[in-house]
Formats: structure tokens, sequence, C-alpha cells
């Protein structure tokens, strides 16, 4: 008897009550560049959060905090590390929601046309 041109990779799963599951995709494996596109689709497909946008603004905060500390010369050292901490600070509460208004666009824009 004749074999077959291709044998099945998986076998048919039936569970408990006899229902038969799908093999799922038994094609290809997918390479590493349409792994990580579909990641990218899957992360930009979803809409932006305040938790999100406030830890985009700490990171902006510390790199703030960090390059007013090091960049002011007053003789002071307490008077320097409060100004650094209340600019960065203050940049934290204005980042915030900028940045989540501005991410907000840029998803409602993408869902209006989902060609690119």
């Amino acid at each position: 008897m004749a074999q077959m041109k291709s044998k099945r990779k998986t076998k048919h799963r039936g569970n408990a009550a006899g229902v038969i599951e799908s093999r799922g995709r038994t094609g290809r494996p997918p390479s590493p560049q349409e792994r990580k596109k579909q990641a990218r689709q899957s992360r930009m497909n979803k809409p932006p959060t305040w938790k999100g946008s406030a830890q985009r603004a700490a990171l902006a905060g510390v790199i703030m905090f960090a390059v007013l500390y090091l960049t002011n010369h007053n003789k002071h050292s307490s008077n320097r590390l409060l100004s650094a901490v209340a600019f960065a600070i203050v940049a934290m509460a204005i980042y915030t929601p900028g940045v989540f208004y501005f991410e907000r666009s840029l998803y409602r824009r993408r869902m209006a046309n989902p060609k690119r």
C-alpha cells in the first residue's frame, strides 16, 4: 500500500467529552521576523492606560532629576537636591496626562485607519 505524501505532524486530541480539538497551526513555524511583527501588532492594538503613562512619566522624571542634579552648580547641596526633586515631580505631574492623551490620540488614529 502506498504511503501518504506527508504525515500529520500532530495527532488529534480528544477530551473527556469526546470532542476533538483542532490541531491548530500545522504549517511551518513563524520566522523571528514574523513573530516580532505579530507581537508588535498585538501590543499596538491595546488602548493606552494611565499606569503605562505614569511609568513613562516616572522614567522622564528620573532622567530630569539626574540631569538637573548633575548640571546645577550651586554651592549648597541641599538647594541643589531640593530643586532637582521639585522639578522632577512637576515634570511627572505634567507628563503623565500629556503622555496619556498623546498615546490615546495615536491609538484612535490607528484604530480608525487599520491599513497602517
